[in-house]
């Protein structure tokens, strides 16, 4: 019998470390290759950690709402031949205990500079999570070595934690001024009082998801963050409409794809980006950077109702089936779970479609930190003015609004009415002869 160290994967550049969620497996149950054995959240999406052994799982590392990092062992499965295959290893160093150690030890040191409390006094394991939400509460380690654990080998877990401030709010006075002397020397900015919120016996508590917290969270920041400022302008997408009615039965005998409107939008996006390069920057303190790759991200649902912004890579170099085919395979596994936390990283500008819900224009919220986000309208059969050579009259067309926010720190309103007038530009003059 060998042991094999299972190891929390890289999963993308920017994504450092992850959130246990749930173990699929029990200590002692037997593992597949490539059987999912436990379920880990980033700030981006959720994923699987396969195993890449066959074995039995004998000892979990970690427990639900831990935080791991990349490289870090993560469970042990005992194999049935007589030495443990070798793996690539996603870190420098392995993932040992004396490791595990040295990064905990540089969370408390973070968790010290930032002026949240520091508790690495104690002999008892706490998680990050546990750590930085007692930090949050002004818990001090004496006041947390009395919470009991109901985790592994008697661990804190983030529910024991909120548990334990919930019942707090009935302690005494006494202790309520025991835990204010406990706070650090680093100030900070008061935050607003939340506006009382009465519920009569007939109202529903809902928590929150994880996700929908993130989001929440994510929304707040970029408000805080940025100086959002809209321009609208309506398109005759004519053209369009008419041309893929002609050819979307042809191309999904011939592809295998769909062919909806959503690629022919990001087609003409990416060309006004082209133009327009300034509008593909994110800001760094008083630095702007401005992107090589316009990378597009495109709102999708996820199976809870959420959005996700899964993000097409280099869409420049794509031609219009590329398109497609990015568009199709990103929605659909969006909508089944199954994108990867690399799938919504390196995002540059953002498309979101409002005219799924029947929305004929929004005012979406910068998704940091990018600097713009288009809104695409429904799509609506309206009466216009038509100019021609004989004059003027009255017909029939297809119409939709585009809203363009952007943030006004670093793009002017020349800037950001031009790029959305850009994009109308190049849906307008569509070719109703085009070949695909």
């Amino acid at each position: 019998m060998a042991k094999f160290e299972l190891k929390l994967p890289k999963m993308g550049e920017s994504v450092a470390e992850a959130t246990v969620t749930n173990w699929l497996k029990e200590v002692g149950e037997r593992i597949e290759e490539d059987e999912a054995v436990l379920e880990i959240a980033t700030d981006k999406v959720d994923s699987e950690v396969p195993s890449e052994v066959e074995g039995t799982l004998v000892e979990m590392l970690f427990d639900v709402d831990d935080v791991v990092q990349v490289g870090q062992a993560v469970a042990i499965i005992e194999t049935d031949g007589d030495e443990a295959p070798e793996t690539e290893s996603t870190s420098e160093t392995p993932a040992t205990k004396e490791n595990v150690e040295a990064v905990q030890d540089t969370v408390n040191k973070a968790q010290e500079s930032t002026g949240q409390q520091d508790f690495s006094d104690s002999e008892r394991f706490y998680s990050p999570l546990v750590k930085s939400i007692a930090s949050e509460e002004n818990i001090s380690l004496e006041e947390l070595e009395k919470v009991q654990g109901t985790g592994k080998d008697g661990r804190v877990t983030k529910n024991d934690i909120l548990a334990y401030i919930e019942n707090r709010q009935n302690a005494p006075q006494e202790t309520a001024k025991k835990q204010q002397s406990n706070k650090t020397s680093v100030a900070a900015a008061p935050k607003p009082a939340a506006a009382p919120v009465s519920v009569n016996g007939e109202d529903e508590i809902i928590e929150m998801s994880r996700m929908g917290k993130m989001i929440s969270h994510h929304m707040v920041n970029s408000v805080q963050t940025s100086a959002h400022v809209q321009s609208f302008i309506e398109v005759d997408v004519t053209k369009i409409w008419n041309w893929r009615n002609k050819v979307k039965n042809e191309f999904q005998k011939r592809e295998g794809e769909k062919l909806t409107f959503t690629p022919i939008f990001m087609e003409a996006v990416t060309k006004a980006i082209k133009d327009f390069p300034l509008i593909n920057i994110s800001v760094d303190g008083d630095k702007i950077i401005k992107r090589k790759d316009i990378n597009l991200g495109m709102a999708a649902a996820l199976p809870d109702g959420n959005l996700i912004v899964p993000v097409i890579k280099k869409a420049d170099q794509l031609n219009l089936i590329g398109m497609a085919k990015q568009v199709n395979d990103l929605a659909n596994r969006a909508r089944n779970g199954k994108l990867k936390p690399d799938d919504t990283q390196g995002g540059t500008y953002t498309v979101t479609n409002v005219g799924t819900f029947g929305s004929i224009m929004g005012t979406p919220i910068i998704n940091q930190p990018q600097v713009g986000i288009l809104a695409l309208g429904a799509i609506r059969k309206v009466p216009a003015v038509i100019e021609t050579p004989d004059g003027d009259f009255i017909g029939i067309r297809m119409k939709m609004f585009l809203s363009h926010s952007y943030d006004h720190r670093v793009v002017n309103g020349a800037l950001g009415g031009q790029f959305v007038q850009r994009v109308a530009q190049y849906l307008e003059a569509f070719d109703e002869n085009r070949d695909i």
